[in-house]
């Protein structure tokens, strides 16, 4: 006998569909996968847990009493080397793995407290945060014979394609500097100083363990990996791809940008025109991404933002 149906929230219901019958067969059978990780992990699965946009994500209790985090991802190809990078870190700036269903594109994790965005510190705090935690990170060793990911090449791609179909959403000013910066990563990229990348480093991808333990000195974490080989400052781009709810204030959003792209330059060695091109990439790629896929409140402030700073701030100085 099948349960009902979990409430999925529309961002993940949007991205089941854009896999096509494998995301249709996923949510139709997900009540189904539920209970056979409850029983094949001694688990019950509690509350559903909101911000994940490509996963059932719920609280969950083992055998033991113990609290844990049950994940559900929505196919995809990259699943098991998201997987692979959470086994291998074994916690050391990642969110610990307890347990995985590969056939079920299910994890079992570490139960973890707020997140960095909502954790109501400063921004370069954050920032400084993130910084710490992706040193961490960028310590997972590649898998045998992984190749290295161009990705600014594949974000010049989509942002292309995507400004063409959805009827160009921000100027051509915008996009040209966008792709300009694209160009420009990627023909600087070099194989050797790749790493494996968290991929979307953002605050939000950062919680807060519940007692301090090694691989945790920041008192944060990262879930949600996408991992790729790749060049690290493109971790730092993401970090600084937010904070649209701050520059959307500022009286020189340009100019306070360039002062959180400083901090983390400062706390990682990094060169902060590297990471504020691939910053500026990533907040219109990321704008034209999710309104690919209907969510316009999500993707508004993030090309608005991209619009606000292209004007006057065009490089870095």
């Amino acid at each position: 006998m099948s349960r009902r149906s979990p409430q999925v929230p529309s961002i993940v219901r949007a991205r089941a569909a854009a896999a096509g019958p494998a995301g249709e067969r996923w949510l139709a059978d997900l009540p189904d996968t539920i209970a056979a990780v409850e029983a094949g992990w001694s688990v019950v699965v509690g509350e559903q847990l909101g911000g994940g946009t490509a996963a059932f994500v719920a609280r969950a209790v083992t055998a033991a009493g113990a609290a844990a985090v049950v994940k559900i991802a929505v196919p995809e190809l990259g699943f098991p080397r998201r997987v692979r990078t959470l086994a291998v870190a074994e916690g050391r700036g990642y969110v610990r793995l307890l347990a995985q269903d590969m056939k079920r594109d299910a994890v079992l994790l570490e139960a973890l407290g707020v997140s960095l965005d909502r954790s109501g510190l400063a921004p370069e705090t954050q920032l400084a945060i993130l910084s710490a935690l992706l040193r961490q990170a960028w310590t997972v060793p590649p898998a045998d014979g992984e190749a290295v990911q161009d990705k600014a090449a594949d974000l010049a791609e989509l942002v292309q394609r995507l400004w063409e179909d959805l009827s160009r959403p921000c100027s051509e000013a915008t996009i040209r500097y966008a792709l300009g910066c694209a160009r420009r990563r990627s023909g600087v990229l070099e194989p050797h100083r790749c790493v494996v990348v968290h991929g979307d480093a953002a605050a939000a991808n950062a919680l807060q363990v519940l007692q301090p333990r090694p691989g945790a000195e920041t008192g944060f974490v990262f879930v949600d990996p996408d991992s790729f080989l790749g060049d690290p400052t493109y971790d730092l781009g993401v970090a600084l791809r937010d904070w649209t709810p701050q520059l959307l204030v500022a009286a020189d959003p340009g100019r306070l940008l360039r002062r959180y792209c400083q901090v983390l330059a400062a706390n990682s060695g990094m060169d902060p025109a590297a990471i504020w091109e691939w910053g500026f990439l990533e907040r219109v790629s990321t704008g034209l991404h999710v309104l690919s896929f209907g969510a316009d409140q999500l993707a508004r402030p993030f090309l608005a933002t991209a619009e606000a700073i292209t004007p006057h701030h065009s490089h870095y100085d």
